[in-house]
């Protein structure tokens, strides 16, 4: 096959401005690079924010869409001795709404063994972003108190069991429609967002906003952390005058990228946690609302006005 179809997005006007088109050149993989055979990509926020240019170093328009995926390895490229062709692998790289995809080798992550590809998306945006949140950066300990922004999230919802795993108490902060997802999750106490919870230890934040200025507000001063992962509800500034006279807090900023690309040791670390919380049945296979690749579109749009919950996908 020379080409493929693909979600192409061609202004930043947001997710009305993405088209499935049909003629787009299937990518060779480069030195050290895959090509996967898309099953299944995921869909999040940052998906988002790049359909309407304001997500920090994102592609500029047009491109294809999307950098999340799971599949199956068709073509290796120079130096790749694994994962190997025929391997179900998941991982990142751009271009990922659409049939085939390149990613780093490097980064390819295989699905674990009874899982399908598409229990495997967001292994790794979402669960990584998650455990690395409250352990390596959030140093959450047990019988401390977590706050989970956004607990319904694909973010969240990983949070929120994985701080119950770590003996924490856990508040999650969700719209009152899916309150009930996120207390059969294990939440200790489900809130409205900017609800009063008392103080916390540690609060998980990707909202921003006036979300944002009530997790500084909740965490407990002098040992309490933030750990901010996200803008999905807009940006707010916090000053140095803020720190030293009203929030004598710890904020700390985490993008898993370049936690990936910085700190290499760190992130392996992660994944030897991950693949023992797998065994333990504590990360379990996910259940992705999953939309056709024509769909994308819509589950992007649904994602921006909060109506979803979980983990989206698209299958191409």
């Amino acid at each position: 096959m020379t080409s493929m179809r693909a979600l192409r997005q061609n202004s930043s006007n947001g997710p009305e401005d993405l088209h499935l088109i049909t003629d787009v050149p299937v990518p060779a993989p480069g030195p050290g690079e895959i090509l996967l055979k898309v099953t299944a990509a995921g869909v999040n926020f940052a998906d988002v924010m790049q359909t309407r240019g304001t997500y920090e170093n994102g592609p500029e328009a047009p491109y294809v869409a999307g950098f999340e995926a799971a599949g199956v390895v068709v073509a290796v490229g120079e130096g790749v001795t694994a994962p190997a062709i025929g391997d179900h692998v998941v991982g990142t790289g751009g271009g990922a709404f659409a049939e085939y995809m390149v990613m780093s080798a490097a980064g390819a992550v295989p699905v674990p063994e009874g899982w399908s590809d598409d229990q495997a998306i967001g292994l790794i945006l979402n669960w990584v972003t998650a455990l690395a949140a409250l352990k390596p950066l959030g140093r959450l300990a047990a019988g401390e108190t977590v706050l989970v922004q956004a607990a319904a999230g694909g973010v969240g919802q990983a949070a929120v069991r994985l701080a119950k795993h770590y003996g924490a108490t856990v508040i999650g902060a969700a719209s009152p429609d899916k309150h009930e997802s996120v207390r059969a999750l294990g939440a200790d106490r489900v809130v409205g967002y900017g609800e009063e919870t008392g103080e916390v230890d540690l609060v998980l934040e990707s909202v921003g906003g006036a979300t944002f200025t009530a997790g500084l507000a909740a965490a407990k001063r002098v040992t309490g952390r933030v750990v901010v992962y996200g803008v999905a509800g807009g940006e707010v500034a916090i000053t140095n005058r803020d720190l030293n006279f009203r929030h004598q807090i710890h904020v700390i900023g985490l993008h898993l990228g370049v936690l990936i690309e910085h700190a290499p040791a760190i992130f392996a670390e992660l994944m030897d946690e991950l693949r023992a919380l797998i065994a333990a049945g504590v990360c379990v296979p996910g259940k992705p609302t999953v939309y056709d690749l024509a769909d994308g579109p819509k589950a992007l749009a649904d994602l921006e006005a909060r109506a979803t919950s979980g983990k989206l996908a698209l299958r191409p």
